[in-house]
């Protein structure tokens, strides 16, 4: 897989197909990168699961904090890393310890490890690097042309409320 450029067809079918997101490196501060991609992605009705040894048995977003992937006691569909390049081997390491094994690692903007990539996907697991799920769902959907920004997508498609939002969704007409 080429890592310095993901096909549309390739997120969206990741960002389709998942229903349950670890997110390594959860924060409970507001401020916080990580905190308003978690509170994002929950207003889209995906289910995450905040990893963070220091928030472990408190909640974040009212999401119960776990100290490591091995203690989330369900399957996990994608694993989101907000951690410096340097952690992510020893991620994927524990990602690759887990039964069932998730189908997708995805590293947040400034985050790149190609040996750890390959390692992930010589166990059949996809991989997106130095992308952000936030954005890639609101450029994909049109949200983010909303704000002045080219999404490179585009669509006459009306909008649909949506539990308090407008969003034209992933799986539309291409």
């Amino acid at each position: 897989m080429d890592h310095d450029q993901y096909p549309d067809d390739y997120i969206r079918d990741i960002l389709s197909s998942v229903k349950t997101i670890a997110m390594v490196g959860a924060s409970a501060n507001e401020v916080r990168p990580s905190f308003f991609v978690m509170k994002y992605l929950l207003a889209k009705g995906y289910k995450l699961i905040p990893v963070n040894p220091a928030q472990a048995g408190k909640e974040i977003l009212a999401q119960l904090a776990y100290a490591r992937l091995a203690d989330i006691p369900e399957p996990i569909d994608m694993v989101d890393v907000f951690r410096a390049s340097e952690a992510v081997p020893a991620i994927v390491d524990e990602v690759l310890t887990l039964n069932p094994l998730p189908s997708v690692i995805w590293t947040q903007l400034t985050v790149r490890n190609d040996e750890a990539a390959r390692k992930a996907e010589a166990a059949g697991i996809r991989v997106v690097m130095n992308r952000c799920p936030k954005i890639e769902y609101a450029r994909l959907c049109g949200e983010i042309g909303w704000s002045g920004v080219n999404s490179r997508v585009l669509s006459s498609k009306k909008p649909v409320l949506g539990k308090g939002f407008q969003s034209f969704g992933l799986n539309r007409s291409k």
